[in-house]
């Protein structure tokens, strides 16, 4: 089983700047509370094939969840998929950038989880889980952004 969650939100700083923040996957902990640590394990600046490597707490669980960079166009879009072996996964993930008329930037961010072997069972609850807290996600995108 597999299924998509998603936020979307504005936030007033201009799009390049939006982009800069969001492409360093070490600023996550920022509006992440699940993410416990995280680091950059490859070389140079964030781009196609970059990795990041993050301790996280789910429901308690806590696992070592490691992303590389398969999409990295500045400044509109970023994608990733979940290279770990977890029970349940982000298959695939990213973040759309838009300007706004404003100034500002309008984000999407989105995530497609999987569960594999048992984790098929705990799909459906991780999905419930991130789509209510959707709506705070972006917000706290949006103030870390905008803090930064």
């Amino acid at each position: 089983m597999a299924g998509l969650f998603e936020a979307i939100v504005e936030i007033d700083r201009p799009v390049g700047e939006v982009f800069a923040f969001l492409a360093d996957g070490e600023n996550d902990p920022k509006f992440s509370p699940r993410v416990i640590r995280i680091e950059k394990t490859t070389e140079g600046p964030p781009g196609v094939g970059t990795v990041y490597t993050s301790t996280v707490k789910d429901a308690g669980l806590t696992t070592r969840r490691s992303f590389r960079i398969s999409a990295f166009d500045a400044p509109t879009r970023i994608r990733w998929n979940e290279i770990s072996k977890n029970l349940v996964t982000a298959e695939e993930g990213g973040y759309d950038l838009e300007p706004t008329g404003t100034g500002g930037t309008r984000v999407r961010i989105f995530n497609i989880l999987r569960g594999h072997g048992i984790g098929r069972l705990l799909t459906g609850f991780a999905l419930r889980a991130a789509r209510k807290d959707s709506a705070a996600f972006g917000l706290r995108i949006k103030a870390a952004v905008e803090a930064s």
